[in-house]
């Protein structure tokens, strides 16, 4: 034994090693960036033929730096690859399970809104998968054999190993920037699919993908981001009121959105949270229909809007609906409230505001949630009220305020405002929010052909069924209130459920969707009604909530400004725009990849968008 060693302290000196031990070292130090790679994408449900070649190249070597940079600190080498193994692990459960709520994997501007994943993600109960069970098994299996090398090494460098150690760190933290560097992955071919965010998440790997997202941070400005330019493109809109190019329409406050009798609509606009209509398709066989009362409604628009989101991402919802921008033109996955919304910013809010409407945004949730707080004084709101400023009984749902309580709290506005005031309350419900495993709320709602098979569809549709009811009451409260009122209720996105469920609901597995078939899973609905006589002739039945605030401003008898303008001719030609595709007046869905004849309408809905919020002009 060499002097100063002790008993049974195994040595990390290359020579010092017999054969067997220099052969587990070299094996372990080479396989444990592909391996921990491996690990990561098959936990996360990639099959193992789908992963590019140069993928494991370049997750790898970033691995490789961390495994490198563990060692270099620990001094034990085996060790450091279990570690690198429980992360990798982790990061691909992570993404797997966020994928699953909303429809995306880890994004880095998620790191923006952890307050709101915070606050929400009680309600979501984990399950681990076959995959999970099978890999994490491995591991552990892994770590059995390999337990009496776990300590082999030595964690206080000597004079022999400290400039080596220091050549480990700086290595490590090389390979790990260089190989987090968008530049460098677009160099080796891989990178994030922005539009289909998983698939590049699965064959590009969980790491590069993620990594390459980071260039998308900030919004790309358009090649044509002039003033001259969004001048031209605002020239040719047509403007039946001679305006000049300036934001909001400079008529008379009070002729804007009035009755015949000049009486001012109240304006109403709920984004109901997750509400979604399963039984549009066609294709289920429940024990109640949970949309009875709303699509049986006397003198209302009912019809179904495109969403850009899918089981998560309120936040973009309401900021297209409000703004009349597209999520198409932002990252996708991207949070507006927390990334875009930092200066004043034009929305409906500001557009009645300047017309002499009081305007308040409510929501029954945090006050922290998606930086609501911050962004809807910098939309136009006048006012804002959140769970903690109720002014009703709060009944809970499902574990979040119910929209009876919601919807009475709407009831309580009007009727503690100032007579003849004009208020534009906009309204994000909470009751539908998933998850939907609530061991103690009652189903009421089950599929008539396979009752208990899919106990969270039941459970969310026994809450679309309250909703029904709610809005009802609603209804009845405004049909005998004095002032003209015009209400919108739409869903912000559908629900994430089980797979199984939502291939039966949709009639076709996602694999085998069309591209009008997979836009329509994104597809939600909306209903207009009003205690006033509503013109239903000439009703959109598809539309998206980028376009769907013009119909109601239309409907309220409210003129837009030009760039309401400019997107009612958007829609003339596309009814549906959303970051998933578009629609043509034909039916015909388009993805973003595809060219097609409508690409110069597109680049001028993206100048116009951009200039709203980074302002390039004062005129949009």
């Amino acid at each position: 034994m060499q002097k100063g060693k002790e008993p049974g302290e195994i040595v990390m000196e290359w020579k010092e090693m017999d054969k067997k031990r220099r052969g587990i070292l070299l094996t372990v130090m080479l396989l444990t960036p592909v391996t921990a790679f491996y690990l990561m994408q098959l936990i996360m449900g990639t099959k193992f033929v789908d992963v590019k070649l140069m993928a494991v190249a370049a997750n790898g070597l970033w691995l490789a730096g961390v495994y490198g940079l563990l060692c270099s600190f620990t001094g034990y080498p085996v060790m450091s690859s279990l570690v690198v193994h429980l992360l990798s692990a982790l990061w691909g459960m992570a993404n797997y399970f966020v994928n699953l709520f909303r429809g995306t994997p880890i994004l880095p501007w998620d790191f923006s809104a952890l307050e709101t994943a915070a606050a929400v993600s009680g309600s979501y109960k984990l399950s681990l998968t076959r995959d999970m069970y099978l890999w994490l098994g491995v591991l552990l299996v892994a770590a059995i054999l390999l337990r009496k090398y776990l300590t082999w090494g030595k964690f206080r460098p000597t004079g022999k190993t400290i400039m080596p150690r220091v050549a480990g760190v700086v290595a490590g933290l090389s390979l790990m920037f260089i190989f987090a560097q968008p530049a460098v992955l677009e160099q080796m071919k891989v990178g994030a699919y922005t539009w289909q965010q998983m698939v590049g998440y699965c064959t590009d790997g969980a790491l590069s993908a993620f990594f390459d997202n980071t260039k998308y941070m900030e919004v790309e400005q358009p090649t044509n981001a002039t003033i001259d330019d969004v001048k031209y493109v605002l020239s040719q809109v047509e403007d039946a009121q001679g305006e000049g190019l300036t934001f909001h329409v400079e008529g008379p406050a009070d002729q804007q959105g009035s009755t015949q009798t000049g009486e001012k609509y109240n304006v109403i606009a709920i984004m109901n949270e997750s509400w979604a209509d399963f039984e549009s398709y066609g294709n289920l066989s429940l024990s109640e229909s949970v949309m009875d009362y709303i699509k049986s409604l006397d003198n209302a628009v009912f019809g179904h809007a495109y969403s850009s989101v899918f089981g998560a991402g309120t936040s973009a919802c309401e900021f297209e609906f409000l703004t009349g921008n597209s999520m198409a033109f932002l990252p996708s996955g991207s949070a507006p409230y927390q990334q875009y919304i930092t200066q004043e910013t034009p929305s409906m809010a500001s557009l009645l505001g300047d017309l002499g409407y009081r305007t308040l945004a409510f929501h029954p949730g945090e006050v922290k949630s998606w930086n609501r707080d911050k962004a809807y004084p910098l939309l136009g709101f006048d006012e804002m009220k959140f769970r903690q400023d109720l002014d009703v009984p709060e009944l809970i749902e499902h574990a979040y305020p119910s929209d009876y309580s919601d919807f009475q709290q709407i009831i309580w506005e009007f009727e503690h405002k100032e007579a003849g005031e004009p208020l534009f309350l906009f309204n994000v419900t909470y009751q539908n929010h998933g998850g939907y495993e609530e061991p103690d709320y009652p189903t009421e709602v089950t599929l008539t052909d396979c009752p208990g098979q899919y106990p969270r569809a039941e459970q969310y549709l026994t809450l679309a069924n309250k909703t029904d009811e709610y809005f009802k009451e609603l209804v009845d409260y405004f049909s005998t209130y004095e002032e003209p009122t015009i209400i919108v209720m739409f869903g912000d996105h559908p629900p994430s459920l089980e797979q199984e469920f939502l291939d039966k609901a949709y009639g076709v597995a996602q694999a085998d969707m069309t591209m009008e078939q997979y836009m329509a899973k994104f597809q939600v609905p909306f209903v207009i009604w009003s205690n006033r006589p509503l013109e239903a002739e000439d009703a959109p039945q598809e539309t998206s909530l980028n376009f769907l605030g013009q119909y109601l401003l239309e409907y309220a008898g409210i003129e837009t400004d030009l760039y309401g303008k400019f997107l009612q001719e958007v829609q003339q030609q596309l009814p549906v725009f959303t970051s998933v595709g578009y629609i043509d007046t034909q039916g015909k869905a388009y993805s973003h990849w595809e060219t097609t004849q409508y690409e110069q309408l597109l680049k001028d809905y993206q100048l116009l968008q951009y200039d709203r919020l980074f302002g390039i002009s004062d005129v949009t």
